[in-house]
């Protein structure tokens, strides 16, 4: 029920204009993925600078520090995909990795909330359990997009804050948890190179 729900929030903020909006015309065929993914405009001056920042085609390394998640560590190789959606209103961050630390496969679903003046996140993973869930809000921390959420560890809800630290070729995603007395602990860095396309 509760992901019932959920969904239906979801398309309800994307349709939230009342307006049905008519398919843009198809790509020509010569134009690459890479060019279609800019061809869409952000739907906000928020979504913009989001777009700005992370849209396009990434290579990632991700790193595991030892912890009771990973007691010998790990990492993992792969490529992340992000592009604007539905009218330019949402971002899709697109992941697909693999390594020592097992398969990931998943996306993030991240939108503003003009009322909230947040943006929020919708995350799934290819964890059969849970696979999708609201995960918390984000904000702009100077150049630094930081997401915000709650994870239940060992029945205890536990404090996250995902980082991201961006440059124009890379961005590095921080994932720490608060550890009861308010400072942050690492568990996993994720650093993505953007590809350059002929």
């Amino acid at each position: 029920m509760k992901l019932t729900v959920v969904y239906s929030l979801v398309f309800s903020m994307v349709s939230a204009n009342g307006s049905i909006q008519q398919p843009a015309s198809s790509p020509p065929a010569h134009q690459s993925a890479s060019t279609i993914v800019h061809l869409q405009s952000a739907a906000s001056p928020e979504m913009d600078r989001l777009a700005k920042a992370l849209a396009g085609d990434w290579d990632s390394v991700e790193t595991m520090e030892r912890s009771d998640f990973f007691p010998n560590g790990g990492s993992r190789h792969g490529i992340v995909h992000v592009r604007l959606a539905a009218g330019g209103n949402s971002l899709i961050y697109e992941v697909h990795s693999n390594g020592s630390a097992g398969k990931l496969d998943g996306f993030h679903a991240i939108w503003w909330d003009k009322g909230a003046k947040l943006y929020y996140f919708f995350a799934c993973f290819n964890n059969p359990n849970s696979p999708c869930r609201m995960r918390g809000s984000a904000h702009w921390e100077g150049d630094t997009f930081v997401n915000d959420y709650e994870e239940m560890i060992n029945g205890k809800k536990s404090q996250w804050r995902d980082s991201f630290v961006i440059t124009p070729t890379t961005h590095t995603l921080v994932a720490a948890m608060n550890m009861g007395d308010g400072a942050m602990k690492t568990f996993i860095t994720t650093r993505a190179t953007r590809r350059l396309h002929a």
